[in-house]
């Protein structure tokens, strides 16, 4: 069943539409609060469909992905007795308690990994809210983070020019399906573990 080739063109669709970096834009800072797709798979398209502006779309990215960290940080101030019920019944509540403990041992470079790595970095917004660490640093380990992972994407994907929309055409189905059973691996070990 080909799922993930026609998706790819579609993506690569949307990411050339007029609003694209609003979308981009909206979509950056509602993953780091509260949306669980990653700003990877519209930033990827649309820097691979307009090679020309990725490093603007990195910037976009970034900026609203750490106004996104501020408001999970808020809400991790201000309302996370209304959260926790659903945090702690969801997949995250693992992630949430790992956060509060590398918070514990690593301050706001806890924060830095999570900005950088696949590591849910919503979970570690809302949580260093709660547990306050240190505004200043929370912005600066996030901008340092967030603004790796989104450069090291554009640039990836710049330096790769056709030769990576090729072979990602090529291997995408692949990759797709390869994708759904790790995440269900994963989810399926969090569910076991927690």
């Amino acid at each position: 069943m080909k799922l993930f080739g026609p998706l790819y063109d579609r993506v690569l669709d949307w990411s050339r539409h007029q609003h694209a970096e609003r979308y981009l834009g909206a979509l950056s800072f509602a993953e780091s609060s509260f949306f669980p797709i990653p700003v990877d798979v519209m930033l990827a398209p649309m820097c691979i469909a307009r090679r020309d502006k990725a490093w603007r779309y990195a910037i976009i990215a970034t900026v609203f992905s750490v106004l996104g960290g501020l408001a999970g940080y808020a809400i991790g101030i201000g309302i996370f007795d209304l959260v926790e019920p659903w945090l702690a019944n969801s997949h995250y509540w693992g992630a949430y308690q790992t956060s509060r403990e590398w918070f514990d041992t690593y301050g706001v470079w806890a924060i830095f990994v999570a900005g950088f790595s696949p590591i849910p970095y919503k979970v570690f917004t809302i949580a260093a809210g709660v547990a306050a660490l240190n505004l200043p640093g929370f912005f600066v380990a996030s901008v340092v983070g967030r603004g790796a992972r989104f450069f090291l994407v554009a640039g990836l994907v710049v330096l790769g020019g056709d030769k990576l929309d090729t072979t990602l055409r090529k291997y995408v189905e692949g990759l797709g399906w390869a994708v759904v059973v790790l995440t269900v691996a994963i989810i399926g070990w969090l569910m076991v573990r927690g």
